[in-house]
């Protein structure tokens, strides 16, 4: 049985609810599970656990709050249910290694300085590159006040698009030798907003002739309009005779799409693939050649 979809829905649940009451019980509940049960699926759908999750979460819309608000430190640690602003302090500083009103004044000054970097700069980023059919109609980028986890987010962006026909992809390649043999997991979490074509995730494994042996960009799953961020997976298999893995994000119309916490693993073979099989398009003879049917 495949989780995702469940625990997708119940990621959405907590990213309304962060600044109301969020206990693993309640969450479970909204699931339909038992919270050992959903404890456990969670966790290894996620990586975290859902408290650890729902944790670290606040704690990041409490570092955008400070950099981009004026409101107090014990009104943002009481909006986002901690107990005390003491109690606020000790986790903050446990993500950020620091405390938030040192954070506040130290990023906020850093924050203002990277406003003024030219735009072409913050395009060049290690290891992405943008292509697509019309990539010159899109614009990538790093985003330092919308993030799931951290201080920064990747994003795409449409700029100039013309037609549902376009597309582009903030992407990278890397060699397939350390993966030959094994099931390959690509996650992270996505965010979108006013997307009227797709997105998603995608990643392909080519042999060294630059054919393709596995591929999956999300199209029977697409991620549409506008989202929260949410947790999504694509897994492949990466067959002995490759050499390449591709793999990105992939905008198609209008639209921003945001990534953050992308990861890689080696799962076991009971982990479903999610592999496109175009085989199974093929007819195994051609059919209504005097076009009467």
């Amino acid at each position: 049985m495949s989780y995702s979809p469940i625990i997708q829905k119940s990621i959405e649940y907590i990213e309304m609810n962060l600044h109301e009451e969020l206990s693993l019980e309640c969450v479970a509940q909204f699931a339909g599970f038992s919270k050992y049960h959903y404890h456990r699926i969670f966790q290894k759908e996620v990586g975290v656990t859902a408290s650890e999750y729902i944790r670290y979460r606040r704690i990041a819309n409490s570092a955008n709050m400070l950099l981009y608000t004026d409101e107090k430190i014990i009104d943002i640690a009481l909006y986002y249910r901690f107990e005390t602003q003491e109690s606020f302090t000790r986790s903050f500083k446990k993500f950020y290694h620091l405390p938030p009103g040192h954070y506040r004044k130290m990023m906020s000054k850093l924050t203002l300085q990277r406003e003024e970097i030219s735009l072409k700069n913050e395009q060049l980023l290690k290891g992405w590159k943008l292509s697509g059919s019309h990539p010159f109609n899109y614009q990538m980028g790093i985003d330092r006040e919308t993030f799931h986890k951290g201080k920064a987010s990747g994003f795409l962006k449409s700029v100039t698009v013309h037609g549902q026909g376009e597309f582009a992809t903030m992407m990278q390649e890397f060699k397939a030798e350390k993966y030959l043999g094994k099931r390959l997991k690509l996650s992270g979490f996505i965010k979108t907003q006013d997307v009227d074509g797709f997105c998603g995730f995608w990643m392909r494994i080519d042999d060294s002739l630059g054919d393709v042996l596995q591929f999956d960009n999300m199209s029977d799953r697409p991620i549409m309009g506008n989202h929260e961020w949410n947790h999504y997976h694509i897994v492949l298999d990466v067959p002995e005779n490759s050499a390449v893995i591709a793999f990105g994000v992939l905008l198609s119309g209008n639209g921003q799409v945001w990534i953050d916490e992308l990861k890689f693993e080696e799962v076991d073979k009971q982990t479903p693939t999610t592999n496109i099989d175009f085989s199974s398009d093929l007819l195994d003879e051609p059919v209504n050649l005097s076009f009467e049917e």
